[in-house]
């Protein structure tokens, strides 16, 4: 099961210690388990050491029920999992026997992660004291505020008439609830703000490792197939936090372009699995874990990572 550890301080901060020396830090997100294909690669997911760590970066599906046999799975193999939610999560889907909406929702997925032992972004950020640590694994839960519009627009009406223009629109415009704030922005400004004041504290000299269901900066959108897409990818708020905030990997999925970047110095991994029809495409096996520390790749590789199969990216 997951370890369930002590809380310690380190210069006045709450953290959660580790053992030291040990295991793998690794990353999967987007297993959309509403897909049986899907679902049986979460049935064949396994640690490499009985040290690992597995970071799940939102969109294991939208039926609570599927999120927590995913977690609880996946919980009784890794030392310990930390989740954040993705769009999929807080849908309120017609077919979802819990019709909880918008902050309800949420904190009854977070109230289900602490049943199981998962951490959330509610909880103090773990560090990480295996092979490639000291780091500070930070959970996030940012939503986006549509500042990532497309070309030629210059407000969030402008955007959304010309994603309807193209049929690319998100689900989330129907789906996902943002009760009580007035508006899915209005809340995406509130995280912001509250996680902008959790990372602050993070003590000086701890590389910190971002878990987020969107990439913090816009650059990973560059190769999508449909720009205005980008528009429920992320805030334009945190483009400057991967230098600001120490960051040594920033993890993110939802894109479904699983690949290594390198943006200012600072490694992007996005490491979904997607959809069936997505990695039925890609090399290699599908529903492979990325290895976030030790370190798989070299600075300067700008590109997809050994093993790891790119592409365009569909609308979600």
């Amino acid at each position: 099961m997951c370890c369930r550890v002590g809380i310690r301080s380190l210069r006045g901060w709450r953290v959660r210690p580790t053992d030291d020396g040990a295991g793998s830090l690794l990353a999967v997100s987007d297993l959309h388990i509403g897909y049986a294909e899907n679902r049986a690669l979460v049935e064949k997911m396994r640690p490499e050491s009985d040290e690992d760590w597995l970071l799940v970066a939102g969109d294991i599906g939208e039926i609570v029920d599927d999120v927590r046999w995913t977690l609880e799975t996946l919980g009784a193999r890794f030392r310990k999992v930390v989740w954040v939610p993705g769009n999929h999560e807080l849908w309120t889907h017609p077919k979802d026997p819990v019709q909880l909406r918008g902050v309800a929702r949420y904190e009854h997925l977070v109230s289900l992660c602490r049943e199981l032992g998962v951490i959330t972004p509610e909880d103090p950020y773990p560090v990480w004291n295996g092979p490639g640590g000291p780091a500070v694994v930070a959970p996030l839960f940012l939503l986006y505020d549509y500042s990532f519009l497309p070309q030629g627009c210059s407000t969030k009406e402008e955007g959304l008439a010309y994603a309807h223009e193209t049929g690319i629109v998100c689900a989330d415009e129907y789906l996902l609830h943002p009760d009580p704030y007035p508006s899915r922005e209005a809340w995406c400004r509130a995280r912001v703000a509250e996680t902008e004041r959790r990372l602050a504290a993070v003590p000086d000299g701890l590389p910190v490792i971002p878990v987020n269901h969107y990439p913090l900066d816009r650059h990973p959108m560059d190769v999508l197939w449909h720009p205005e897409f980008a528009m429920w990818c992320g805030t334009a708020a945190t483009a400057d936090w991967h230098r600001r905030f120490r960051v040594e990997t920033m993890v993110y999925g939802h894109l479904h372009i699983p690949r290594t970047t390198w943006h200012e110095g600072v490694r992007f991994e996005e490491v979904s699995v997607g959809y069936p029809r997505e990695w039925r495409k890609r090399p290699g096996p599908p529903g492979t874990l990325r290895r976030i520390l030790p370190m798989e790749v070299k600075a300067g590789d700008g590109g997809t990572a050994s093993g790891v199969g790119g592409g365009r990216g569909e609308p979600r």
